[in-house]
């Protein structure tokens, strides 16, 4: 039985993170589409699951999202804590709700007025990232390598602005959004989405990149007291 996790899921407004990646071997007989599709089935079918956002090239002035950490339980529910500006943040089939700095109590909030969107969305089979895996567009298979242990088979694609724009954010979303994708291939779980385009400036890439693990955990989430 998996243990009970209450961490809590950090929607961080920071302005600078870093991926990393090592490398090994295994074998998929799948074909790029039909991976992508074995992964978009998965994430959509899974009711809970760990996720890591966090990005690079982002702006050194201003207050922009770039990081997130925490947990989702379906019906969408989310919830996030911080550190260093950053708000704590649950999001609840579409209510959101943050603990403001200097308040100890949340209150309803429009996340937009923050510089991000319901963090919720970002698993939602009709608006999240599994809508990356099923717009993709050329993709093509691309190494074998491990994450965490793990043995995943990498797929680049491309997708399309406009599409990134709804989920993430675009400065020029006429402009297809370059991805790399791993996945296990056993299991069909998506471990890492790796997004390059123009997010924070038209003509001027950045890189986002999501990790996603503890698929099916017990997570309990619930709407917080609002004072």
């Amino acid at each position: 039985m998996v243990p009970h996790r209450a961490s809590a899921l950090v929607l961080a407004l920071l302005l600078v993170a870093a991926p990393a990646l090592a490398a090994c071997s295994g074998a998929s007989e799948e074909s790029a589409p039909d991976l992508l599709a074995h992964a978009e089935h998965t994430l959509d079918e899974t009711k809970t699951a760990h996720f890591v956002l966090e990005s690079s090239g982002a702006p050194d002035t201003g207050t922009v999202l770039t990081g997130g950490e925490g947990d989702i339980a379906r019906p969408l529910k989310v919830r996030t804590a911080g550190s260093p500006l950053d708000l704590k943040v649950i999001s609840v089939n579409g209510t959101v709700y943050a603990q403001l700095p200097f308040t100890t109590t949340y209150s309803v909030v429009d996340p937009a007025q923050f510089g991000f969107g319901d963090p919720g969305a970002l698993l939602d089979p009709d608006t999240g990232i599994s809508q990356l895996l099923a717009q993709a567009e050329s993709a093509k298979l691309g190494e074998e390598k491990r994450v965490g242990g793990e043995v995943v088979r990498e797929v680049t694609a491309q997708i399309p602005g406009g599409l990134v724009q709804q989920i993430l954010t675009s400065k020029d979303p006429s402009k297809p959004v370059e991805a790399r994708f791993s996945i296990a291939p056993e299991s069909g779980e998506l471990r890492r989405a790796e997004l390059t385009g123009p997010f924070y400036e038209a003509g001027s890439d950045a890189t986002f990149t999501v990790r996603l693990s503890d698929f099916g955990d017990d997570v309990q989430i619930t709407a917080p007291p609002t004072g």
